[in-house]
């Protein structure tokens, strides 16, 4: 097969398993939409926890992104609080009825068919999959979020650290303990 048809191939073996795990997700009245959100928000540091990253996230437009937090709010799922730093801006917080409703997401069947693979193979499989969504992001200009600690602006304070913290950005100066280097950054930069 020649590259160009390995690539087609690719392209529909991916496409094939999105509907899929698309599919598996309209479960406990929830949308794929809504289950995003929730995984997004449980995996989000304090900058990225807001509708406008959220929506660049999902790559979805704000008034669907309004709309799903209305249902989810609704759910008992979501809450919307004021900024500490700034009062005209919004935080989003899982509750803890998210909380409890994520541990039943249905991507974690996804996942289980995963770790049936060999672990050389799923190394490889995660690695070329995360390089392919890199390059698709830069081609299609979409902002990019990543975790605090491969961040290139992620400041231990002192060299020989083992994430156990305190930590800063580079870009607020702010303080980041070692929880929150692990989580998803909206101003990721690599």
């Amino acid at each position: 097969m020649t590259e160009i048809g390995q690539a087609a191939n690719l392209g529909a073996l991916i496409d094939r398993i999105g509907r899929f795990a698309r599919g598996m997700q309209y479960v406990d009245g929830l949308s794929p939409t809504q289950w995003e959100v929730l995984r997004f928000l449980a995996r989000a540091n304090r900058y990225s926890c807001n509708p406008s990253a959220l929506s660049d996230f999902i790559g979805s437009t704000k008034g669907t992104v309004s709309q799903t937090l209305i249902a989810l709010e609704g759910k008992g799922y979501v809450r919307r609080a004021r900024a500490d730093r700034d009062r005209r801006a919004v935080r989003l917080e899982l509750t803890d009825e998210g909380r409890l409703r994520l541990r039943s997401d249905p991507l974690a069947r996804l996942d289980l068919a995963a770790m049936a693979l060999a672990p050389e193979l799923r190394e490889a499989l995660a690695s070329g999959l995360g390089s392919l969504l890199r390059d698709l992001e830069k081609r299609q200009c979409s902002g990019r979020f990543g975790v605090c600690v491969e961040c290139g602006m992620f400041r231990g304070y002192d060299a020989g650290d083992d994430l156990g913290g305190p930590h800063r950005c580079g870009l607020t100066g702010e303080p980041i303990d070692a929880g929150e280097a692990r989580r998803l950054c909206t101003n990721y930069q690599a």
